[in-house]
């Protein structure tokens, strides 16, 4: 006859759960969140770089250019006009073009991004092929120009 052994009596083992893994994956977690967290509370901020070693370029009279001035009003080719009638004029300034689909953005630097994203939407809307971005050369300092 066999002899019948007492379920568990023999072995001295206990079931415990790991929880080194878990440990671990809540560590990481726990630094994505503390990186991630004062980026989402502070915004994202940036400084819009000033252009360096700008060819002098003289204003032509015939390109098209579309001011935004620091209250958010419209200027093309520096007469004001309605914001809401700058799309139809500019369709109506690139229709009478036939190659040259250009539009100049000049912009007052404390506007929002946002702001100068619509104008460029516009200008591809109103059938701009190329858009470029108007800015001041950085004035020279005497060490840089020895240099």
């Amino acid at each position: 006859m066999r002899k019948k052994h007492a379920p568990f009596t023999s072995t001295n083992m206990t079931a415990n759960i790991n929880v080194t893994p878990m440990v671990d994956v809540m560590l990481v977690l726990l630094i994505i969140f503390m990186v991630v967290t004062p980026a989402i509370v502070a915004g994202f901020q940036v400084e819009v770089p000033q252009g360096e070693h700008l060819k002098d370029r003289t204003e032509k009279e015939n390109r098209v250019e579309l001011g935004i001035d620091r209250d958010g009003n419209y200027y093309l080719n520096r007469r004001p006009i309605a914001r809401e009638d700058a799309l139809e004029l500019l369709q109506a300034e690139f229709a009478s073009r036939t190659g040259d689909k250009v539009l100049f953005i000049k912009a007052h630097r404390s506007l929002r991004y946002q702001e100068i994203l619509d104008a460029m939407s516009l200008a591809r809307e109103a059938g701009a092929r190329v858009v470029g971005a108007v800015t001041d050369k950085r004035p020279v300092d005497e060490s840089d120009a020895a240099q």
